[in-house]
């Protein structure tokens, strides 16, 4: 579990030496040895941090736990690899897209060009089962996402924080809001989405922000695979 980036890891390689983090790397191992299929797949569980080191990250998109469905999670939040049909609530993220900012959906659903410009695509919890959701809830991750979220506000400054979905937006209460952004609606599921996240113009909302603060903005424009 320490092959993080070194930035990342300066912050909180420490939070791994806590007995919360040693229980989860044990029982994943375990799980592992029992058959179990997680996702992402090992040397991706920390790709969102590869991506976007902590003193790039402007905006992070907060999701709940990845894509459970073969070759969708890639370490993520949201996002999925290229060749892998873009699941519904990314369909429903590029729509809102499309009508706050007139950006077109690329026809893909890989948003590492988000990442590296220091969108830090981050899940609450970073594995989960085959065809499980929720199945890694509550093994140690929200408590490592958490310090995560903790670090950045304690020691960034005008960052912008979307929170989809009561889930995501319970990691409000680490954030101090006369320094940082926060943008709130319910989460971008086919469930939800037209109850307020379509029609939240959170994209122009944090490039308006970021502006403000002397920050470049965020190209939403995702380019078309080569």
């Amino acid at each position: 579990m320490l092959k993080l980036e070194a930035s990342w890891k300066d912050r909180i390689g420490d939070h791994f030496e806590r007995p919360e983090m040693q229980a989860l790397s044990g029982w994943l191992r375990d799980r592992r040895k029992a058959g179990a299929i997680i996702y992402p797949p090992g040397p991706q569980i920390f790709a969102a941090f590869e991506h976007t080191p902590f003193d790039a990250v402007k905006v992070v998109i907060l999701g709940q736990d990845p894509y459970h469905g073969p070759g969708q999670a890639h370490g993520l939040s949201f996002s999925v690899p290229p060749g892998i049909r873009p699941p519904p609530s990314l369909g429903n993220i590029y729509k809102e897209i499309q009508r706050d900012l007139g950006v077109t959906a690329p026809g893909h659903g890989c948003l590492t060009a988000w990442a590296d410009q220091g969108v830090l695509l981050l899940n609450s919890v970073l594995t989960v089962e085959q065809g499980e959701a929720s199945s890694h809830r509550d093994r140690g991750w929200e408590g490592f996402t958490d310090r995560v979220i903790a670090e950045l506000n304690a020691h960034r400054e005008h960052l912008v924080f979307m929170l989809w979905g009561a889930y995501a937006q319970r990691k409000g209460r680490l954030i101090d809001r006369s320094r940082h952004e926060v943008l709130s609606s319910v989460h971008p599921s086919p469930l939800s989405a037209h109850r307020g996240f379509i029609g939240c113009g959170h994209f122009s909302a944090a490039n308006r922000y970021l502006a403000g603060h002397g920050q470049a903005v965020i190209d939403w424009q995702l380019p078309a695979l080569r």
